[in-house]
């Protein structure tokens, strides 16, 4: 099965990205607006039980985190996707290198850029239009996120929650 860990941010944040992921993201109905923590990766029920140990491990050492999500951006030219980029603090930083160490399959393929997807798939026109505009709107929202979840997905490709884990940093 497929396996993923994200963090949701709030209502307000969700609501705000979904209002362009409605019409700009063929994922919209897959997924709620999310940051990726772990990128989507194999593992049978044996191995999502220790993970999910892991997980909750992880959990006691990382605090909570501040998010700032401080203008949209794109992904062009690897890929016609906009986003809602959020600025790296050192404790979103130090969670990522948890979620990577070699008992959770070691590091990512791709440098960890924190960010909230807003639109992709795009034509190349319609990637300029669109950025165009919403690089006008921009955005200026932080808060703070206290729990990381595990996803799986679904037969249908739709992703839901696995299990929850409170970050508190008691144990670090």
């Amino acid at each position: 099965m497929k396996y993923g860990i994200a963090a949701f941010p709030s209502k307000k944040l969700q609501d705000l990205a979904n209002s362009y992921r409605k019409r700009y993201d063929p994922h919209y109905e897959l997924i709620t607006p999310h940051i990726t923590l772990k990128g989507p990766f194999e593992a049978d029920d044996s191995e999502v039980k220790a993970m999910a140990e892991e997980l909750g491990n992880i959990a006691k050492r990382q605090k909570p985190f501040r998010i700032h999500a401080t203008r949209v951006s794109t992904f062009t030219p690897v890929t016609n996707a906009l986003y809602f980029k959020i600025e790296p603090s050192k404790e979103l930083l130090d969670l990522h290198e948890d979620l990577h160490s070699d008992f959770l399959g070691g590091m990512p393929d791709h440098p960890f850029v924190p960010h909230i997807t807003i639109a992709q798939k795009l034509s190349d026109s319609e990637h300029a239009d669109v950025y165009g505009q919403l690089k006008m709107a921009g955005i200026d929202h932080a808060e703070t996120i206290d729990r990381v979840h595990l996803l799986y997905q679904l037969e249908d490709g739709s992703w839901t929650v696995f299990d929850t884990f409170r970050l508190s940093g008691d144990e670090a």
